[in-house]
């Protein structure tokens, strides 16, 4: 099972609190030793008139006083060489962050911000107090031969299309055309026309790894198109408390670049200029970055975007298995396993594609379409984002032993319809 987190909240400036989340701020430093050392301090004051090299004594000024001071400082020759050896140094830096650099000036035209006015809550006492405004970000990207901003749903749910306005990195206000939502990931995508429109670069896969550099671009607290670098903190987050519908898919990338109120739905970018995930919530005490920030993988967000621009819909695969929520290690000896590792069955619904394919109580899901398997989370995630109509590979323990099994992959919406 995923860690789960007691608190966390949406990277949105209007979002409520709950419960606080004790947090634990690590610093590693790493020393690099230079190759290029700076010059050992030698005594640069002449010293006294007829006194032995080695004594110490240090000439004094015309009123006979001395500095103690004197001879820790560097003589002028000292300090040309050590200026030339920082004047190498900086030009490394320098052009690692000219990369930083280029990526700000191509991706800023692809990251916009989003405004939208949505009816208010209710209160505790059922009266509303007007309009409220929700601030937030998008990537352009291009979708099924269209252009649209990809941003999420709790950025603009509630909100009218007349009342969600999309600022460009060149001051240009547009109007979403159509727009479709997905509650289960929280992504929303909303059509767009315009001239001279950009479209970002999106990741071809999953290939972001744990201490990847990334950045984050977006609109904390309003503040447009800001950039800011961390590197992937941890991989597969998958069981997070995330407002008050929830999200039922998950499978986030966790970052300490910093995310605020404002970041949801603007992109987290490799240093190779891709689209890898889309920013979309903080676990934070103060309301702030506290380093702890989430993002939804390319290929998750993609496989919503293209379904919902292509069918208006999104359609997810299906096994009909219940799965077992409590693995424990006690279960897996029982069933011959060193360890509680993958998806345990539980339970299997007669007529499924896990009951064609032969999926038994007891079994445990090691692979899911070549993809090993954690938990019952992380497989609940594959299965949500397998395209329907075809069959995939299962890796199965069963009987102190691993089998291979084949399973036509069927849409929920035949077993659970909407």
């Amino acid at each position: 099972m995923g860690p789960t987190l007691p608190f966390s909240r949406f990277a949105s400036p209007r979002t409520g609190c709950g419960r606080g989340l004790l947090l634990t701020l690590v610093l590693v430093v790493v020393a690099q030793a230079s190759a290029d050392e700076p010059p050992a301090l030698q005594p640069i004051a002449p010293r006294v008139a007829g006194e032995p090299e080695g004594s110490g004594r240090i000439a004094a000024d015309a009123a006979g006083r001395v500095d103690p001071a004197r001879s820790s400082r560097l003589s002028l020759d000292e300090r040309d060489r050590l200026y030339a050896q920082i004047e190498r140094d900086a030009e490394e830096l320098e052009r690692q962050g000219a990369q930083l650099r280029r990526l700000t000036v191509l991706l800023r035209p692809c990251v916009v911000h989003i405004d939208a006015r949505k009816p208010a809550q209710k209160s505790t006492r059922g009266a509303k107090s007007g309009d409220e405004d929700e601030a937030g970000s998008g990537v352009i990207a291009r979708v099924a031969d269209r252009l649209v901003v990809i941003t999420n749903r709790h950025v603009v749910h509630g909100a009218e299309l007349d009342n969600i306005v999309i600022r460009l990195d060149d001051g240009r206000e547009l109007r979403p055309l159509r727009m479709w939502t997905d509650p289960a990931t929280d992504i929303a995508v909303l059509t767009i026309a315009g001239a001279d429109l950009v479209s970002a670069r999106l990741a071809e896969r999953d290939a972001v790894q744990i201490g990847d550099t990334v950045l984050a671009i977006g609109s904390p607290f309003g503040l447009s198109h800001s950039v800011t670098l961390g590197i992937v903190s941890a991989k597969g987050r998958r069981d997070l408390e995330l407002g008050d519908e929830g999200v039922k898919f998950q499978d986030f990338i966790q970052t300490d670049a910093a995310i605020n109120p404002g970041n949801s739905g603007g992109p987290l970018v490799n240093l190779r200029g891709e689209v890898v995930g889309l920013n979309t919530a903080i676990a934070s005490n103060s309301g702030g970055s506290e380093g702890i920030g989430f993002a939804i993988p390319v290929s998750m967000v993609m496989f919503v975007a293209r379904q919902l621009v292509e069918n208006g819909a999104v359609a997810r695969a299906y096994l009909g298995v219940t799965l077992d929520r409590t693995f424990t290690q006690k279960t897996a000896e029982r069933l011959g396993m060193v360890r509680a590792v993958g998806a345990r069955v539980s339970g299997v619904t007669k007529g499924s594609p896990a009951d064609s394919a032969g999926i038994q109580p007891d079994d445990v899901i090691l692979e899911f379409d070549g993809q090993p398997i954690d938990d019952d989370d992380h497989l609940v995630s594959l299965v949500s984002v397998t395209p329907t109509n075809r069959t995939v590979s299962l890796g199965v323990f069963r009987g102190r032993q691993r089998i291979e099994l084949q399973m036509p992959v069927a849409s929920r919406e035949q077993f659970e319809p909407r």
